[in-house]
């Protein structure tokens, strides 16, 4: 029963409620947050990122539930961003997932964007590098060196997604890595890791072994 969960919140704390327990509170329905669940394997991902008109359809929600569905997850997503823009030191590649997953997941086109750091790992500056379509962006190697040069930077981290759900590197993402690692290298600046981030996961490039 929804009191019954409404009482375990007040007595526990929203993180003591499980996934079909938040949904149901937000459609008031415990069997429509179950059916919910089923129709999209479990992954609450995939429902905060539905289009409305799809995710009104399932079920019977309804478009005024299947709003307020979209509006918590995108209040999430701002607050974890939030969060995640205060810190001033990068201290693991899973910082940087934690800063741009929220920025980057839900986008439907490309975009790169790259992290410059000082030799302590604090964060001078984080850019907008490109922006492209679903299949891809055109990086300039040349223009995130020089950006570093201009910000004293001794390290940088790479970061774009994959709109299409894989986060698996293409050649093109390999070939821009090794471009850019070089490029940074000749100055003494350092490509600490190149990280992809898609709604299946994420992929770095320092943790499969492709950058030295």
């Amino acid at each position: 029963m929804l009191k019954n969960i409404s009482d375990k919140l007040a007595a526990r704390g929203v993180v003591s409620l499980g996934d079909d327990e938040l949904l149901a509170l937000l459609t008031e329905d415990e069997e429509l947050a179950q059916q919910l669940l089923a129709a999209y394997g479990g992954a609450l991902a995939r429902i905060g990122t539905e289009e409305p008109a799809r995710l009104r359809m399932v079920g019977g929600l309804g478009l005024r539930r299947a709003m307020r569905i979209l509006a918590a997850a995108e209040f999430g997503r701002r607050v974890a961003a939030a969060r995640a823009a205060a810190a001033e030191v990068i201290g693991t590649s899973d910082d940087v997932v934690r800063l741009f997953r929220p920025q980057l997941l839900p986008l439907a086109h490309e975009e790169c964007w790259a992290i410059y750091l000082t030799s302590s790992n604090r964060i001078l500056e984080r850019q907008r590098v490109s922006q492209g379509g679903v299949q891809g962006t055109v990086v300039d190697h040349r223009l995130i060196v020089k950006r570093a040069l201009e910000l004293l930077a001794t390290q940088l981290i790479l970061i774009h997604n994959h709109p299409s759900g894989a986060a698996d590197p293409s050649t093109q993402d390999k070939v821009l890595t090794d471009r850019i690692a070089k490029a940074a290298a000749l100055f003494d600046i350092r490509l600490l890791d190149h990280l992809i981030i898609a709604r299946e996961g994420e992929f770095s490039f320092l943790r499969a072994g492709l950058i030295g």
